[in-house]
Formats: structure tokens, sequence, C-alpha cells
């Protein structure tokens, strides 16, 4: 601890002391009340669907006579609700804009704006000062007000006690559901998306009527005011509206213009903006992944929003659209947390758990109204009968007035003349003398009996939970009735979606592959290879294989610890005869020490896999035993590991394979004659036996015509067979070829 500087003229006693904290007790104190403030008062909604800013601009501008009125300067507007609201004009006007008509955030705008008020779906288009624009409440709000003066909701004081303003709002139809609302608090957040009010008024009914009601039957997914389409998928779906969490995928909407050869996107999701997709468009056009957009310009107008996309000659829209929507943000998720303060506390409640919420909190607004007017008419009631009471002697009270000395006894004293209390002889007092005759006083106490059947009827009610949710379903009708209108949002069928395949995008044509035998692979271009000298290898090195196939294929590449490895032709660069090449088992991420033996390409995965084993077996696969759905890299258990590998061949029609054993002795089997097997860890077939333990088999290759001079002498009728020794033309000749 420092000490404090020495006290003197101009020093503040205190100032520039430090003073050690534990840090736990600087978030207890001095952070959580931050935290609480934000989630209580800021960022969370609450059941009527606004957090404090809004209902504050709201109340503001319904107290100004904004609904149904005309006009005001939103300048004005903002002045207004500092009362309530003790933030900057510039952070007022910012909220006001997101609820009004103009700037198109909400399904059902709160404000009915004139002027530049911006788009919610453009990060450049600014709204004008609140000096230009002008704004009053939509008519919808008379249902967010309906009934606020008759104790339908608690009134407390505003910042500086001058005020009184309401803490939440009688809403009679779930606007928490109706608008989206976004709020980011200390610790947690919400995200709510919008719902079509009709379907949102016919499912609270559905759960007033029957707890159990099927939510997703009417309720059917979200709908956004920027319309749009929303991927739908029954089953996420109901995970969000069991638990209040979850994503929506939106799409783009667009038309294909054929005489200008274009595409116009009318219509894009809520969580993404014209310019953040013609970004994205530009940059993958100057990346080159997208080849087939020559241009791509906004034209948003009067006309709403519409970003144009120019194709090139012969260019397939649908598949571009498809490529579109899996690289830009043309298709995006909508990630839904329906975090909400009820009672004060937050808590994530899925669609079916807030309706029933909100039914709790409307069945109070309800209540209190009910008790309110019962007690007007009461208190009207109790008025009308002490009226009722001079009917019958007009003159006499007339009389005790005209009698009475002192003014502050008229009161008293026509409470002992006609055995009525103060309170009605203080009304009795106030008729005006022009009042005082039969007629009047009849006509007034002719509403004793109807006051009667209302008091009894709101009594009944109060009594009654089925009537007072009998009067709920009837609001929510007529609000449906009155403001509610067909869905922006279409809804489109996950599994009827064509999904796009990157593999669409490979440019296709003829190439040279080659595949040594220390693992290095080249991908050549026939007129690179036609302008090539030698191939350049590792020193010691080899070619073993040379194949003609095309940049669309797979390559499958078989080790030596029984796996394959799948890669793309084209996830390989094109390269030269005088370059190495790539090195396969670095590039494939092979484990440490293994190594490529054998490469197969191939487009279809037709044909068939020949291993052959030291032991004289063969195992048949049939190649689309390695074909996957997946991108998987790496397949285990290509093939048997019981006995050494001796050859991987791959045969793509039926065809002769030459063994050869270190007896010498060679034999030629057709591969038809080797049965196919399912698992592609079998061992196989035996094909070829041995005179002594100590021999084994030392190479097989597939069988070409001129090979062998007399070929026929090592074709046998039955397997397995131990072979034939080769003549003198053979042997010499299989020498000649070693």
């Amino acid at each position: 601890m420092k000490s404090p500087p020495p006290k003197g003229k101009g020093v503040i006693e205190g100032a520039g002391l430090v003073v050690e904290q534990p840090i736990t007790q600087t978030l207890e104190h001095n952070y959580m009340p931050y935290a609480m403030s934000v989630i209580m008062s800021r960022a969370i909604p609450e059941i009527d669907g606004f957090k404090p800013s809004h209902r504050k601009i709201l109340y503001t501008m319904y107290k100004m006579g904004l609904l149904g009125g005309t006009r005001t300067k939103s300048a004005n507007i903002v002045g207004q609700t500092m009362k309530l609201n003790p933030h900057g004009d510039a952070a007022i006007y910012e909220t006001m804009v997101r609820l009004s008509r103009g700037y198109e955030a909400l399904l059902h705008p709160y404000v009915d704006s004139k002027g530049n008020f911006g788009k919610f779906y453009s990060r450049d288009m600014a709204w004008a000062a609140s000096r230009y624009t002008e704004a009053k409440l939509d008519d919808l709000c008379q249902e967010l007000f309906r009934d606020i003066d008759r104790d339908t909701v608690d009134f407390v004081d505003n910042y500086d006690n001058t005020m009184k303003e309401p803490t939440l709002l009688p809403a009679s139809f779930p606007s928490i559901l109706v608008n989206a609302n976004t709020g980011i608090a200390v610790g947690m957040a919400s995200n709510i998306c919008p719902f079509n009010l009709g379907e949102v008024c016919q499912t609270t009914i559905g759960l007033i009527r029957d707890p159990e009601f099927d939510v997703p039957s009417t309720l059917l997914a979200p709908d956004f005011p920027g319309g749009g389409q929303v991927v739908y998928d029954r089953a996420s779906m109901e995970e969000i509206y069991r638990t209040g969490r979850g994503g929506v995928k939106i799409r783009s909407r667009y038309a294909y213009d054929k005489s200008a050869n274009c595409i116009d996107i009318t219509q894009i999701p809520p969580t993404t903006t014209i310019e953040a997709i013609v970004e994205k468009v530009v940059e993958l056009v100057r990346q080159g992944k997208l080849k087939e957009v020559s241009d791509i310009r906004d034209e948003t107008g009067l006309g709403g929003l519409k970003i144009t996309i120019d194709l090139k000659r012969g260019v397939d829209p649908e598949k571009l659209m498809q490529r579109l929507f899996k690289m830009t943000p043309l298709e995006d998720n909508f990630s839904c947390n329906f975090n909400v303060l009820v009672a004060g506390v937050p808590r994530v409640l899925g669609v079916k758990e807030l309706l029933l919420e909100w039914v709790a909190f409307r069945v109070e607004c309800v209540r209190r109204r009910t008790h309110f007017d019962l007690r007007k008419k009461r208190e009207k009631l109790h008025l009308l009968r002490g009226l009722q009471a001079i009917l019958l002697d007009i003159d006499k009270a007339i009389a005790i007035v005209r009698q009475t000395e002192e003014e502050s006894e008229v009161v008293s004293n026509l409470m002992i003349g006609f055995g009525i209390d103060e309170i009605q002889a203080e009304y009795v007092a106030e008729i005006k003398l022009r009042h005082l005759n039969r007629e009047y006083i009849l006509k007034r106490t002719q509403e004793i009996e109807q006051l009667e059947q209302e008091i009894a009827q709101l009594q009944d009610l109060l009594n009654s939970r089925a009537k007072i949710q009998a009067l709920i379903i009837s609001e929510l009708k007529d609000v449906a009735k009155k403001y509610a209108h067909p869905r922006k949002t279409m809804l489109v069928y996950a599994s009827e979606l064509e999904e796009y395949s990157p593999e669409e995008e490979v440019d296709d044509y003829p190439v040279h592959l080659f595949f040594t035998r220390d693992g290095y692979f080249k991908k050549i271009t026939p007129q690179s290879l036609r302008m090539s000298g030698e191939q350049k290898l590792k020193e010691g090195d080899v070619v073993t294989q040379a194949l003609e196939s095309s940049n669309g294929c797979d390559l499958l590449f078989f080790t030596d610890r029984c796996q394959v490895y799948k890669l793309r032709a084209s996830d390989l660069s094109d390269g030269k005869a005088s370059v190495m090449g790539e090195y396969i088992p670095a590039k494939a991420g092979m484990e440490e020490g293994e190594n490529a033996i054998y490469m197969v390409a191939t487009a279809d995965y037709q044909g068939h896999m020949l291993f052959c084993f030291e032991n004289g077996k063969a195992a048949k696969i049939e190649l689309s035993a390695y074909a996957t759905k997946t991108n998987r890299r790496r397949l285990l258990g290509a093939y048997s590991d019981k006995s050494p590998l001796v050859a991987a061949l791959y045969c793509k029609e039926e065809g002769e394979v030459l063994l050869t054993a270190t007896n010498g002795r060679m034999l030629l089997v057709h591969t038809a004659a080797v049965p196919a097997k399912a698992t592609r860890t079998t061992q196989g077939v035996n094909v070829m036996t041995f005179s002594a333990a100590k021999h084994h088999l030392q190479s097989a290759e597939l069988y070409q015509e001129g090979v062998l001079e007399t070929p026929d002498r090592y074709r046998k009728k039955t397997l397995p067979s131990t072979g034939t020794v080769p003549s003198e033309q053979d042997a010499l000749k299989d020498q000649m070829t070693l």
C-alpha cells in the first residue's frame, strides 16, 4: 500500500492512494452489477417482446398522441424519449429506425415512417438525420397499448422520478415471436427469429385449447421480412421449437432472365447485406473460382432489392446458383436462441413454453383489466344508488341545502337526511341546479340495473379461467383478421434440393500419369509431354506405372500397410517431365515409414483389384468396394495382411495374369477363374502351389499377347496348380526382359 501524498494547498485527500483488492471482490462488487444491468435492463427482451429501449420509445410516442394522429419530426420524438431514456440522441434514433416500416427489419413494423430510413439489407444505405424524417405509431400498436390505462401492467418511476413508465406493454398478441429480436448481454445472448402473425395467433389459440397441441402443424417455419426461402427440415425445426436453440437455413430468391442472360436476385437472407454478397462474388471471380460470371452489380432502387449477375455464354444458371449458394452468403444460417426475461429471470424457452408463458402473462393482464373495470363500475353504482335515494324527495334535498348555514355542513346534513355515506353525499351536493329535475335523476338511476348486470358478468369472468381464455382467443382472432398477411418466406424441402458438389467445377482434360517405385507422382498434359525430354527421377528410382487418364479421375494409392489413400487427380498440380514430381506419402498424409506401392486411376470404379500373395493365394475384390460417399482420404483394411503381398493389379476387364514362383515355374491364370469376394481383407483362393516350403510366389503381372512364345504351355484347366517350367525360348526372353 502506497503512502498518501502530503496534505497541502490544491491536494485532494486520498488522491493517488492505491488499495489492493482481491480480484473476486472486484468482480463481485464492480462487474456483477454491471453484468446484471445489461442482462435485465438492456439486451434481453421480455415476454411482451420488447427491450427497455424499444418500450420507452413506443410509450413516448403513445403519450405524444402519435397513435392514429399525424406524423411529427423524428427529432421531436427523440427529444421527448430522453425524458425516459437517458441516452444520446443518436442511440435513441437508431433504435427507432430499426422499428420503422422504411427500414424493413421487422415483419410487422411498429413505427409508420416517412423519409429516408435506410434499409436493413444494405450496409451503405444510411438513414437520414432525425430532423429530416417524420414518424408516428403504426396501427398495429393499438394492440400493444390497448387497455394500458386500465391497470393491466405495472408502472414505475423514470430515472429522475418525474414521470411514470410501464414495465411491460399489454400486447394482445405474442409480439415476442412475431418480430425478430437480437441482443448480446454479458455471458448470454438472445436471437429470436420472426414468425408469421397469422400462424402465431393460430398456434397460440391451439395451445390455449389444448396444451399438447402439435405446434409444427400450424407454425410452419420462421417468416422473414426480406422473404427468401427457408430450407425446411421437419426434424431440425421441431428441435428449435422444443429447445429454443438451433439453426434455420435461408436461401435467396432469384429469377433467370433468358433474354439478357443474367440472374436477378430479389430476396436475400436477413443475416447478410447486398454489399457482402457482391464483395464475395467479386473475390471469387478474382480468384478464378467463378469463371462463369462476367459482371455483378447492385441495381437496388425504388422497386426494391435487386442484384444482377451477368453470365457468360453457355452457362447453366441452375448449376451456377448451386455453387453460389454454397460459396457465398446467398445461402446462410439464422442461429436461434430464444432467451427471454420471464419474471426477471433469463430463460431459454422452446416455442411451446414461450407461448404458454405469454398466455399466462396475458391472462394476468385480462384479470387486472377486469378488476379495474369492476372497481370503476362498483364505484359508479355506489354513486347512482345515492342519487336514487334523493329521488324520493328532491324538495327535501333542496331544503337541506338551503337551510344549512355553512357550506362545510352540507355533506353531513345530506348524509343524515337521506342515510347515505359521505362519497354519495358529496356526489349529490355537486349536482348542478339545472339537473335537479325528476327526468335527469330517472335517466341516471336507470343505469343501475345495467351496471348490476355488467358487474355480475365481470365477476363471473374473474371466477372462470375458461372464460378469460375464450376472451383471449377472441382477441387473437381479431388481431389475425386485421393485421395478418400471407407468408413472405417460401418453404423448400431439403430433400428436394440438389446440393452443389465440388467435383462439378473440376476441369476435365486428358493427362498422362506416372508413378515411380519410390512413391513420386507426375501428372503431365499430352502437349507438355510431347515437348519434354527424358523423365527426371530420383537417383535409383524408376517409373513403375504410366497411364493415360483424365484430370477428373480419382487416384487410389495402395500402401505396404494394407491401406489405401484416395486423392483426386485435380488436387495434384500439372507437372513436367523435367521435374521430379510430388511425393505421394507426404501429399496423402501417410503414416511414418508407410510407402505407396501401387496406383489406380478410375472415374467410375468399374473393374476389380487382384491381390497376389507369397503363399500362392489371390484375392479378387471389386473396385467399387473402395468407393466412399464421403470425402475420406484414408481407408483401412484395403487387402489381407495374412501373407506378404507380391503384387496388386487393377483389371478393368477380365484377362490373364502371369504368375512366377521362386522355383522358376510359371502359371497363366485367367481372372474369371478367381471368384470375387465381398470382403476387402479376404485371403482369396489358392491359385499356385509349391513343391517345397522354401519356395513362394515371386511376381505377378498382367499378361500381354506376345510375351510368351508358347502361352498354352502355362495355362492349366484346374486350379490351384504348381505351374510349368518355362521353355528355353521363354526363359531366354524372360532373362532379356529382366
